[in-house]
């Protein structure tokens, strides 16, 4: 395994967000009296804001009011993210300081927006770690899509097959693993599909296991 640089997703991955962004969710649909679909919601984990909207439309039907609920479920998620720091999910610092002690460059790729991913990333302490961001609205292709990790490694100024990818979404895996990386998927809310494991990827429980799979191949190489 020889890598330049990593690239990592960040909501459900680096910070516990994920079900930050559910309860929001579900929060605004009882406010506004609609059913609560979470087949329909876990679709849109790993996707840009486009793309939610989508999905979301689709699922509830065009008598939908998309932008009020957009606007209900926003202004609860945005009410703890903007002001609280989102819990660091396991393994992370571990696995962030031992990059940065072997000099590996490393950027988020994340469909947030950006000064919210900018946001959760201060307030969660772990904004020194990245050289550079690559956001939701950066791009015109969402997750799946290769676009947001192309865009990272072009950032890095290192070539995408030399890049380890880190991600927690079946999207975000396929968007890494097209973009030719070195995908590891550490599940969050949804557990892999068979179309996405067909990839043949890494999948690990924990960064704490991804960090130690690292250490082995690093000592392998030795």
């Amino acid at each position: 395994m020889h890598y330049q640089a990593a690239v990592f997703d960040m909501d459900g991955l680096l910070l516990d967000t994920e079900r930050v962004c559910q309860q929001a969710f579900q929060d605004a649909c009882r406010h506004l009296s609609l059913p609560i679909l979470n087949d329909t919601y876990l679709k849109i984990i790993g996707t840009n804001a486009l793309s939610i909207k989508n999905i979301i439309t689709a699922g509830y039907g065009p008598d939908l009011d998309y932008e009020s609920l957009r606007i209900e479920w926003m202004k609860r998620y945005h009410a703890v993210v903007n002001f609280q720091a989102i819990p660091v999910k396991e393994g992370v610092i571990a696995l962030l300081d031992w990059l940065r002690e072997q000099s590996i460059p490393m950027a988020v790729a994340t469909s947030s927006e950006k000064e919210v991913a900018l946001t959760k990333l201060k307030l969660s302490g772990l904004e020194g770690y990245f050289q550079q961001l690559s956001s939701g609205c950066e791009v015109t292709h969402s997750k799946p899509h290769p676009e947001i990790f192309l865009l990272a490694a072009k950032r890095l100024n290192i070539d995408p097959t030399a890049c380890l990818a880190f991600e927690d979404s079946n999207h975000g895996v396929r968007a890494a693993v097209s973009a030719g990386m070195h995908v590891f998927q550490v599940p969050d809310l949804v557990a892999p599909c068979a179309e996405t494991l067909a990839l043949g990827h890494e999948v690990k429980p924990s960064l704490t296991d991804v960090l130690l799979r690292l250490k082995n191949a690093q000592q392998e190489n030795q």
